[in-house]
């Protein structure tokens, strides 16, 4: 019977690179695995038939005369493996061609199965880890910005060894367990055969090499703890909890990797007067009944110092006034600032002397004529709702709601 093409085993075209042979190959070897098809002579054909042909795509050079020949560039006399060349196929349990079993498991099971096809590199060396820090700064500090002195405990590479771990006139060696790559391939007997793990080395700890007298000063880690002052620029404009970035001043990393950062978190101390709300600024001022009877102008605090404001005669409790720019600069920008908004409530007078009760007593009969006037328009307003056709229940529901909104309008 003739072969099929190896591309349409595989279910690829013939562009498909290294990658997508592979990732084929993973898909197909987990669907038609043997263990995963017991007594299935057909899946067990397949499996083979697969292995074949990735055998042959997955190698440059076998890849290469397959595409220029076909299959008859392995057959007897044409200078390939010959009939039955890939031995592995002919008795399936032997797997005696090029064929990574840690390959299959790993599209199998997602990963934690390799081969000696697969074996890492040795570890690089390893940057520093970040240091996280809090700092609390004040309301002001926050708005225009600051710089502060940290006091960080990290650590350094060992000036006795240079971060060798080794004790000075002494030398390392290749770890001869894994030959300098930090990793041992352990095999292991399971339900599905015979099967490859990769490990860290025990003996180097993955360092690739044995040190043999450790520094005496560090006792072989490289490094050393100590305590740094690091000068942190604050940024106007800073909210609290932002966190501020600053490379390079976290853990030191091994000899030739970079250090870590230093990450520092904002707290903001509360103001006793204003209040942050995004880049503006909120604050409640109390004035005098005669203030805001007759008008007044009032030195209002900020954060570039107190301004002069004038307030309308009749000002009421609750009235709102906007200072604009003299908010919270941005933090992208620090010319661009926000506003201020200032709340003012009227201060109802204690223990008013008698002369201040008389002259309140002569100011009542004008304020009760405006009272009543302002009774008659509530009146005319009810009278209204009344007339209304809307059956009882509801008139008293929407009644209470009319007042309640009149009544928190007059006080705002």
């Amino acid at each position: 019977m003739d072969k099929r093409d190896y591309y349409e085993v595989l279910g690829i075209n013939k562009s498909a690179q290294d990658a997508e042979i592979k990732k084929a190959y993973r898909k197909l070897a987990k669907k038609y695995h043997p263990d995963a098809n017991p007594d299935n002579k057909e899946a067990e054909a397949k499996f083979k038939e697969i292995t074949e042909a990735y055998e042959v795509l997955s190698d440059s050079d076998k890849k290469a005369a397959y595409d220029r020949y076909g299959h008859a560039a392995f057959e007897q006399g044409a200078g390939g493996a010959g009939a039955g060349g890939f031995g592995g196929f002919g008795g399936f349990g032997g797997f005696d061609g090029d064929i990574d079993l840690g390959d299959i498991l790993n599209g199998m099971f997602g990963g934690g199965f390799g081969g000696t096809g697969s074996r890492r590199r040795p570890r690089g060396p390893r940057p520093g880890a970040d240091i996280r820090q809090t700092i609390q700064i004040s309301f002001e500090e926050a708005a225009f910005g600051c710089e502060k002195e940290l006091s960080i405990n990290t650590s350094e590479i060992c000036g006795t060894c240079n971060g060798t771990k080794a004790k000075p006139g002494t030398s390392t060696s290749t770890c001869t367990k894994c030959g300098g790559t930090g990793r041992v391939v352990v095999t292991q007997r399971t339900i599905m055969g015979m099967m490859q793990t990769e490990q860290v080395c025990d003996v180097c700890q993955g360092e690739g090499k044995v040190i043999k007298e450790k520094c005496t000063t560090c006792h072989g880690h490289g490094k050393v703890r100590t305590v740094k002052k690091v000068t942190v620029s604050i940024p106007a404009g800073i909210d609290h909890g932002q966190t501020l970035r600053v490379s390079g001043k976290g853990e030191v990393g091994d000899p030739g990797a970079p250090a870590g950062d230093l990450l520092v978190t904002v707290s903001v101390k509360s103001h006793q007067v204003f209040e942050r709300h995004g880049q503006d600024v909120y604050m409640r001022m109390p004035i005098s009944f005669t203030q805001a009877a007759l008008g007044a102008e009032l030195s209002i605090p900020t954060l570039d110092g107190n301004v002069k404001f004038t307030i309308q005669p009749g000002t009421q409790t609750s009235s709102k006034f906007r200072l604009q720019g003299k908010g919270i600069p941005s933090l992208r920008n620090s010319k661009q600032r926000g506003d201020q908004y200032v709340e003012v409530y009227i201060v109802v007078p204690k223990n008013l002397t008698e002369k201040q009760k008389s002259i309140l007593r002569e100011f009542e009969p004008e304020a009760g004529e405006q009272a009543e006037e302002s009774k008659k328009g509530w009146q005319h307003i009810f009278k209204k709702i009344n007339n209304v056709k809307i059956r009882s229940k509801s008139k008293r529901l929407y009644t209470w709601i009319i007042f309640k909104g009149i009544a928190f309008y007059s006080y705002a």
